[in-house]
């Protein structure tokens, strides 16, 4: 018989150039790895496939729960790269409850290419989404590489494999 296991991931905690900005940040998106296909169609094929050729632009949001300046003085600045780690816990449950809590963290440097001033509003609390181009992207479960992207550096490696290790060596890179 199948035992179900569940993982959640309901919270975590956001680090700007080693800073610790516990509390500050609401809301984090971290990028989407999303594959650009190459569509290929020739004679003699019944149909159109499409192969890998490249990964799209990362993009990170952060919500932020207040005006912050250091947080401004860092996303005002295009062309300083940012470090941002978020690091959180994931909790397994079973039908006896808990059973496993490991750590979660995503590494992501990057430049900030929105800043906003804020939407404010009577009585409420101002809202303010930096929005970050992400050239590097690292997550790490529980001390395994699940996967590392270096735009900069043409890197690719999932489960610490490398994906480009044949095109570097028949290219020269």
């Amino acid at each position: 018989m199948a035992k179900i296991k569940i993982n959640k991931l309901t919270n975590a905690n956001v680090y700007m150039n080693g800073i610790n900005l516990l509390g500050r940040a609401e809301e984090v998106q971290l990028p989407q790895i999303k594959h650009k296909m190459a569509e290929h169609k020739a004679l003699g094929m019944i149909g159109t496939a499409e192969f890998f050729a490249g990964i799209d632009k990362l993009e990170c949001k952060i919500k932020w729960n207040a005006l912050y300046p250091e947080v401004l003085q860092t996303a005002a600045n295009p062309f300083l790269s940012t470090m941002i780690q978020v690091r959180a816990s994931l909790e397994t449950y079973n039908g006896m409850g808990r059973i496993s809590e490991v750590p979660a963290t995503a590494f992501l440097i990057g430049t900030f290419k929105e800043f906003p001033l804020g939407n404010i509003k009577p009585q409420e609390n101002a809202e303010y989404e930096t929005t970050m181009a992400v050239t590097y992207a690292k997550l790490i479960v529980d001390g395994l590489e699940i996967f590392e992207i270096d735009v900069l550096e043409n890197i690719y490696k999932v489960n610490v494999v490398d994906m480009l290790a044949t095109f570097k060596k028949n290219t020269g890179a």
